[in-house]
């Protein structure tokens, strides 16, 4: 093992995965992570194993499930779980977190020897107060963990609606605004949504947190330089989950859970290099960091190291993923649990009969209102958003041919072998990992629905 690598773990909030460019986003959007992607590896099949903020996080430093580490929701880390900064305060590491603090919980579980809130950040999003309080803590001597978490490109937007009433003016007069802004003609509207006006004027807000959020990486990146303490440490980046829109996070979609994960590992991540062959998990980065310092993981954790890959090697087993979903940032249960391969997506709906409507944090603003206005007289649009508010008990996609997932083949009979693969594979990772809702899936599902 290499020992004693300092660890810059650099997240963003609510970021899609194709948003940077160096992961086919806009080219202008985030100069900041595509320079750090053209010195480390960037994984194209990186997921998040729950797409909303606290339970990601919580899952991250972890390295468990959420069933399995108790946070499922916007709840604490069940005690007696272990939890990164423990392993590492033991073997000297000072720890430190600038913003998302009161997304991991309890607070005062981490032993955190430095912290900045999100109001001492500029609602989160000031990159010269992250290079500030990041300046005092990457010095030489001790190894040190830090933790930094962008609040965007989170929702409210830059220059929208929403932000004009969510924060107050006090508040708006400390953001700075992105190095750059974007127009609705500047952008491409994800293929999941419907390209309407309303849409189109949102994602480039949107791209302007995205850019922000850039800001605050060269921010922190930059002071890196600064400290002399570059070629001694790891950084990584990633998102949290997808952008906070229909269809994306707070659900199992390929666009909820994949993340643009950037990996920069002097020695050891040739630079400009990519993995686009190996499905990776959030819950990777656990054992990955404790071996860039020289710290024995504990046994019973859900991610393996993804050193290997970083070597450029190949590893078997990592030819698909598995995802789940329990609850929305207002505590309402839409249990979902997914798995995709290079091919396919397949979703069980655990909460979709027919009688709850979907709600979640991603349908306010313009896009949401912008589509129900256009579903009045849209046919294509109304069955888009009736789909949305009431789902079906199975999906699958064909993500080859239909990468946005549109149309669910459940009920396609040339499909059976492959559903019933996926559903099996599913089955056995939730008996593996003893999930809740494991024979709830095997009696509706593998039993019900067996050929």
């Amino acid at each position: 093992m290499t020992g004693g690598m300092n660890i810059l773990l650099i997240t963003a909030d609510d970021m899609s995965a194709d948003t940077p460019g160096c992961f086919g986003g806009h080219p202008a959007a985030t100069p900041a992570i595509d320079r750090l992607a053209g010195q480390g590896m960037r994984f194209e099949k990186a997921h998040v194993p729950i797409a909303v903020c606290q339970p990601s996080r919580s899952a991250l430093i972890t390295g468990l499930w959420p069933h399995r580490n108790g946070a499922e929701g916007f709840g604490p880390i069940r005690p007696g779980v272990p939890v990164l900064t423990d392993l590492l305060r033991d073997a000297g590491y000072r720890c430190g977190i600038l913003g998302k603090v009161e997304h991991l919980q309890p607070v005062d579980r981490f032993g955190w020897e430095l912290v900045r809130t999100r109001d001492e950040l500029g609602a989160g999003r000031d990159p010269a107060a992250y290079a500030s309080a990041a300046a005092g803590f990457m010095a030489r001597g001790r190894p040190w963990f830090l933790m930094a978490n962008a609040h965007d490109p989170h929702r409210p937007f830059h220059g929208s609606d929403q932000e004009r009433e969510m924060f107050a003016e006090e508040t708006r007069e400390r953001i700075p605004a992105p190095s750059k802004t974007f127009g609705p003609d500047d952008v491409d509207v994800p293929g999941f949504l419907p390209d309407l006006p309303g849409v189109r004027l949102e994602i480039a807000e949107y791209h302007g947190s995205a850019r922000r959020c850039d800001d605050v990486v060269d921010a922190l990146l930059t002071v890196l330089d600064g400290s002399g303490e570059r070629d001694r440490t790891l950084v990584v980046f990633l998102s949290d989950n997808g952008m906070a829109f229909p269809y994306a996070k707070a659900n199992c979609y390929l666009q909820s859970t994949r993340t643009p994960l950037v990996v920069r590992w002097p020695g050891r991540a040739r630079p400009s290099s990519v993995d686009a062959r190996h499905f990776v998990s959030g819950l990777d980065l656990f054992p990955t960091v404790c071996e860039a310092a020289g710290v024995a993981p504990p046994g019973d954790i859900d991610g393996r190291s993804i050193v290997p890959l970083l070597e450029g090697g190949h590893e078997p087993g990592r030819d698909h993923i598995v995802t789940t979903f329990h609850e929305t940032s207002a505590k309402e249960r839409f249990e979902m649990r997914a798995i995709q391969t290079s091919r396919f997506g397949y979703i069980w709906n655990h909460w979709s009969d027919g009688v709850p409507r979907y709600r979640a944090e991603n349908m306010s603003g313009r896009t949401w209102a912008a589509m129900l206005q256009n579903a009045e007289h849209d046919p294509a649009v109304l069955a888009r958003t009736d789909f949305y508010l009431r789902r079906a008990p199975e999906e699958f996609y064909d993500l080859a041919d239909d990468p946005h997932g549109l149309t669910n083949l459940i009920a396609d009979a040339s499909r059976d072998g492959d559903i019933a693969e996926l559903r099996t594979r599913l089955a056995d990772t939730l008996a593996g990992t003893d999930d809740p809702l494991y024979d709830t899936y095997r009696s509706d599902v593998m039993v019900e629905r067996a050929p």
